[in-house]
């Protein structure tokens, strides 16, 4: 006899299904949940696939918030006009997640879910504030996204509870969106550090607002109100941010491993910070 795959088609008949396979593998487009059982060899007793369950593919316009289901999937993202005009730098980074293929099957909750420091959809969240959904058969939710990844792999979300989206208020007014990210090859590649930044610059031409998180470059997302401060009232040039160096290099805590040193990645912190001028 085959492993169970199970199709709920409502929250309720999710509750339902896990009640009674409190084992099986919760998956959306899978592309980890079939790593694991690659690396793994280990077949889970059975499947319950959440991709027919329409109240995780919901996007709604909240007045000065903006709610993303947790099932929809990177393609989707990027073409979803609600998010391209309230979120524009969310599909700056989906652009460049993966493959055509990896932004057809995975979502912005598997990506949340896995909760690696290269996630590509991460920093982004973290420069928009996002507060992460979840639910329950009991009850729904909310945790500020710093207060939900808590480590490479590990997240706040409690045994029977799903990620049902993320809300965050509507940041289409902030003049500069960026993402940007550094891996070993240009296409299909996990990164090595990663930027994203919302910076809103004053009508006389110095930052007025701003916003960094970087990826790859600790066991969460780095972001630091000291470097937020110090940049403030200031011109957004090579100058100022270059006197942000001694920050950035304080607050990240990268790791050497087979694809990168502690000291080239140190190098990248900085390196994207000054490619924020591109963008002005």
């Amino acid at each position: 006899m085959g492993t169970e795959v199970f199709l709920p088609q409502s929250l309720p008949e999710f509750w339902d299904v896990h009640g009674s396979h409190p084992d099986a593998a919760i998956y959306h487009g899978g592309t980890d949940v079939l790593v694991r059982l690659k690396e793994t060899g280990r077949t889970p007793p059975a499947y319950i696939c959440l991709e027919r369950i329409p109240e995780l593919q919901a996007v709604q316009d909240c007045g000065e918030t903006l709610f993303v289901g947790a099932g929809l999937t990177h393609a989707q993202i990027l073409i979803e006009p609600n998010i391209a005009t309230h979120w524009p730098l969310l599909p700056r980074a989906v652009a460049v997640l993966g493959s055509p293929p990896i932004r057809h099957t995975g979502t912005l909750g598997g990506n949340l879910g896995t909760a690696s420091p290269a996630g590509d959809t991460l920093p982004p969240l973290y420069c928009l504030q996002a507060e992460v959904h979840v639910v329950s058969a009991s009850g729904r939710r909310s945790l500020d996204i710093r207060d939900f990844i808590l480590g490479p792999g590990h997240t706040a979300l409690q045994p029977g509870e799903l990620i049902l989206g993320v809300q965050a208020p509507k940041a289409g007014d902030w003049g500069i969106p960026h993402f940007e990210k550094v891996g070993s090859r240009q296409a299909m590649t996990c990164s090595l550090a990663s930027l994203a930044a919302l910076i809103k610059i004053a009508p006389g031409g110095c930052i007025q607002d701003i916003r960094l998180a970087w990826g790859s470059l600790g066991p969460t997302v780095i972001c630091s109100k000291a470097i937020h401060r110090k940049a403030l009232g200031k011109p957004l040039n090579i100058q100022t941010l270059n006197s942000l160096a001694d920050l950035i290099q304080e607050k990240i805590s990268p790791i050497d491993d087979q694809r990168a040193s502690i000291h080239y990645r140190r190098q990248l912190a900085q390196n994207l910070m000054l490619r924020l001028v591109s963008d002005y």
